[in-house]
């Protein structure tokens, strides 16, 4: 990369709309990081309000060689948004309108500043349902949400962010406008294009406009909050769930070390004695909804649950969801710095993981707390570490490789919804073939010939 100068800055804004280009030490500061550990200092920072705009930037960036790194809402938790090579850091937070939500189409059209939950909130009132829920979704932007293919407890039965992209414009790192995909929820018109930019870390374009998927919003919900005096018989309430042929919307576990935290943090006894628990819960149609929540009542009473509590309805299923989102602060009350591993196994590997995580602690002296996803797998490994200790970090690190070892071995994945950014950048040789490696760089070098787009992360 060249280095940047002030006078290109100082022709750059002269070719965006004023206020589109700040170089002081507040705005600086402020696009410097994520929720990760990790920051670095951007020499400028875009905020642009259209896709005019980030074309004219990045057509300006890739001429002179400057790196721009994009961002959404910065609540990501892997490092991917942080400019590590310095130039601009290209936040798309004022693109934030809502353009359309259409009842008829069923499709919503989107600026990528906006929030998850704002547009959930304007789907719900037109009776639709966008189901992607990232546990941030109240402060992280659908950008974002794109960028990382993110999930939340819904994807079980619902799916991942991917599955409700229809199309995407995006402006390639020469500048170039490209609309990929349509507003129909079948197209098989050339490549499926727009899904090669899902999930790509802002290494290959930066997104401008999303066209989303849309579904009728389920009039009813309830949900099951289920203790366990062991993980063993979690487990098995999961699979006999499944094995007599339900689908929940969310199936949510975890362990013991989880539920200390989160009962030091609320102070509620409700935990007490816990070595697991379990949120299912359900949507769809009232009467089916209530005739599927005794059966699976009476399933989860024979696996010798010591409580289960019912929510029916918004209000109070949304009552136990707030102590499930209690879990992650639990953890941070500790006083320990939370490795978050957004690992994911094969689904019938849930058991082994527990009991793996376990030994984990036992051998390399950490606290490890696991909760998450257990409908599909996908867990949140969390090695709490004191980094005041002596060699703690290169401790840490042992136990990562480990876990993440172990974990591919049984044929799951290093990440599930959070990416690789900076944090996982250290095992992405481990995560893929060198072929699948190869495979990355041969499609990042076809779209950014000159590396301006996010450099310094795992391609």
């Amino acid at each position: 990369m060249k280095s940047t100068h002030p006078k290109l800055f100082r022709q750059l804004q002269s070719q965006i709309p004023a206020g589109e280009l700040r170089l002081d030490s507040e705005s600086l500061h402020k696009n410097s990081g994520d929720k990760w550990f990790a920051t670095a200092m951007p020499e400028a920072v875009a905020l642009p309000r259209s896709t005019e705009s980030v074309a004219r930037i990045l057509r300006f960036a890739n001429r002179h060689r400057i790196p721009v790194t994009p961002r959404g809402a910065g609540f990501g938790y892997v490092g991917g948004c942080v400019p590590v090579h310095g130039g601009i850091a290209l936040s798309v937070a004022r693109m934030k309108r809502i353009r359309e939500i259409n009842a008829r189409d069923f499709v919503a059209v989107v600026e990528p500043g906006v929030i998850t939950a704002r547009l959930q909130e304007r789907a719900s009132a037109k009776g639709l349902y966008y189901p992607p829920d990232p546990a941030s979704r109240a402060d992280c932007s659908i950008g974002g949400n794109v960028a990382t293919n993110a999930g939340g407890p819904r994807c079980l039965k619902y799916g991942v962010t991917r599955d409700y992209v229809l199309g995407l414009k995006v402006v390639l790192p020469d500048g170039t406008i490209v609309q990929t995909g349509s507003r129909t929820h079948k197209n098989k018109t050339g490549f499926d294009l727009h899904r090669l930019f899902v999930g790509s870390e802002g290494l290959l374009g930066v997104v401008t406009e999303a066209t989303l998927k849309l579904l009728p919003r389920p009039p009813h919900r309830a949900a099951l909050s289920v203790g366990f005096k062991t993980m063993a018989a979690a487990a098995q309430a999961i699979r006999d769930i499944f094995a007599n042929g339900f689908l929940p919307s969310a199936v949510e576990v975890a362990d013991a070390f989880t539920l200390q935290a989160a009962q030091k943090r609320t102070g509620s006894n409700l935990f007490a004695g816990c070595e697991a628990h379990l949120i299912v819960e359900l949507d769809g149609q009232e009467k089916s909804v209530r005739g599927d929540l005794r059966q699976i009542e009476k399933l989860i009473h024979s696996s010798q649950a010591l409580f289960v509590d019912k929510a029916i309805g918004e209000v109070k299923c949304e009552a136990i969801w707030q102590l499930r989102r209690e879990f992650s602060y639990g953890l941070r009350d500790t006083g320990l710095t939370k490795l978050n591993e957004d690992i994911t196994v094969p689904r019938g590997c849930l058991e082994k993981l527990f009991k793996f995580a376990a030994r984990l602690q036992k051998k390399h002296g950490f606290p490890v707390a696991c909760f998450g996803h257990a409908g599909d797998g996908n867990i949140h490994v969390n090695v709490m570490v004191d980094f005041n200790q002596p060699a703690a970090r290169k401790k840490s690190d042992g136990c990562l490789d480990e876990l993440f070892r172990q974990v591919i071995d049984w044929g799951g994945v290093v990440t599930g919804e959070h990416g690789i950014g900076l944090a996982k950048k250290p095992w992405w040789k481990m995560a893929v073939s060198p072929e699948l490696r190869q495979l990355h760089r041969t499609v990042k070098a076809a779209l950014d010939p000159n590396n301006i787009l996010n450099p310094g992360k795992f391609v």
